[in-house]
């Protein structure tokens, strides 16, 4: 039961991995779930202050997944209308099949949102757009650098109790 609970936990760590840059898998929180999984074996005597802490890093980093593109778009000088269009255009970005979807929804989706805001602007619709696109950018790398250490955390505790997994 032990080596299932352990390639489930290690599967979770490499779709977290993906998870971090596809906005339709919660990577940090997938990781975390691969984490949970390992300390559910036997072998691995369960540490509640590293899940407690790993829990609240991927709370923290979920809530600023969903804030800092938004944030992206106002310091470079959007509106509402951008914020609501970076918003819409992720979603829409992850919805409809096309290459990169999820990279360039919030773009237009800003650009879009900035353009009702005012039509005669394109200049500062354009500076929002890119500010929502950075702000895509930091968070995606935010949580590859959470579940790269979510697996370099994993690796360790496997290596630790590898006389008693395998």
């Amino acid at each position: 039961m032990d080596i299932v609970l352990l390639i489930l936990s290690f599967s979770c760590m490499i779709t977290g991995i993906f998870g971090s840059f596809l906005p339709v898998l919660p990577g940090p929180s997938i990781s975390w779930v691969g984490l949970l999984l390992l300390y559910f074996t036997k072998a691995v005597p369960a540490n509640y202050w590293i899940l407690g802490i790993a829990l609240l890093i991927t709370i923290i980093i979920t809530i600023l997944d969903y804030v800092i593109p938004s944030k992206g778009t106002k310091k470079f000088g959007g509106s509402s209308y951008g914020i609501w269009g970076t918003n819409i255009g992720l979603i829409i970005g992850i919805i409809v099949p096309i290459p990169f979807g999820f990279l360039l929804g919030p773009f237009v989706g800003a650009l879009i949102g900035e353009l009702i805001f005012d039509s005669k602007d394109h200049k500062r619709a354009l500076k929002a757009a890119t500010g929502s696109f950075i702000g895509l950018l930091a968070s995606s790398f935010m949580k590859f650098v959470v579940c790269v250490m979510y697996l370099g955390l994993f690796l360790t505790i496997v290596w630790q109790y590898k006389s008693e997994l395998f």
